[in-house]
């Protein structure tokens, strides 16, 4: 009788590891091997020549699959373009993704297209172009897995409550993370990305002019730094002026966003809590001190983020176009 219970267990247990298996399979770095084996070089080539246009593909196409993934899932939605403005790119926290990345994406779609008609997804093409401008930039390789469906919704009244603000702290942080499954840790790195790209001055500007009644300038702020960034973003600037995020390598992808935060050097609160925190501190200190770690908590953050609510199977559509659905 025991010999049979732990023989049906054994059963269970292996149906069960199946059906994980086959449940976490359906992203797979070979996916497109057999129907579209070059779309990563394809794709590869269209970022390359885009970067080599203006530099702000870098942050604009990895800031879109960031803001796409936490937004409806990892599935192009955010590439929805709306008659009416109520698509999800037009939620108020998207208005300020910059144009270089859909353009990047949307001209990386059209080469795979000329190669594998109607086989390639927009969400994994955004997918892999957001690997490829971290790897132009400096940053470490990383494989990325395929086989995302594209999402057949867009709606701005979906985003509120699901993006990271630059005035969370590490617990506000923690908790939106978790509910895409990445812990502190993902979240900490996938906060080095903004180690590339710009803020507008209206996105910090209360760390400088009206922090607390106490002191309009936050303590947490490096004091030369804090003069620095009150130069550049004087009281009532026009909202459309921007600064670089890191100010020390702004077009690399390096571990120099941590070097900041340990020098009081963070923009946003959200940045700068995570070196202040107790809870988070000792993984900045260890990312800005060891590259590797970074580098290697990155890739794995960013393939986990890649998973977020994917559609897959007969999910959503390939899209033909990425800005609308298929008729």
């Amino acid at each position: 009788m025991k010999g049979g219970l732990a023989g049906v267990l054994a059963v269970l247990f292996l149906l069960a590891m199946e059906g994980f298996a086959a449940t976490d399979a359906q992203l797979a770095e070979n996916f497109y091997k057999g129907t579209c084996p070059n779309v990563e070089s394809i794709v590869k080539q269209v970022v390359t020549t885009k970067f080599g246009q203006t530099f702000v593909t870098i942050p604009a196409t990895l800031r879109l699959f960031f803001h796409d993934c936490f937004g409806q899932g990892c599935d192009a939605s955010i590439l929805i373009a709306s008659p009416n403005g109520d698509a999800e790119k037009d939620a108020q926290d998207n208005q300020s993704l910059a144009g270089d990345g859909f353009d990047t994406v949307v001209k990386a779609k059209a080469a795979v297209e000329a190669s594998c008609p109607g086989v390639v997804s927009c969400a994994d093409i955004l997918a892999i172009a957001a690997r490829d401008v971290v790897v132009l930039a400096g940053g470490q390789s990383f494989k990325v897995e395929l086989g995302r469906r594209d999402g057949v919704s867009s709606k701005a009244s979906s985003v509120p409550g699901r993006l990271p603000q630059p005035t969370f702290n590490v617990a506000q942080l923690t908790a939106l993370f978790a509910k895409n499954n990445l812990n502190q840790v993902d979240m900490i790195a996938l906060s080095g990305a903004h180690t590339v790209g710009f803020s507008h001055c209206t996105r910090f500007a209360n760390r400088l002019y009206s922090f607390s009644a106490n002191s309009p300038v936050d303590p947490s702020l490096n004091a030369t730094f804090a003069s620095q960034l009150e130069q550049e973003c004087p009281q009532n600037v026009d909202p459309r002026i921007a600064v670089n995020m890191d100010q020390v390598t702004p077009q690399t992808f390096d571990n120099q966003y941590y070097k900041n935060l340990v020098n009081g050097m963070g923009i946003f609160t959200s940045d700068q809590d995570l070196f202040t925190n107790n809870a988070t501190r000792a993984t900045v200190v260890d990312f800005a001190n060891n590259a590797g770690d970074f580098n290697a908590a990155f890739a794995k953050a960013m393939r986990k983020l890649g998973r977020v609510n994917v559609l897959t199977g007969t999910q959503g559509q390939i899209r033909t176009d990425c800005t609308a659905f298929n008729s």
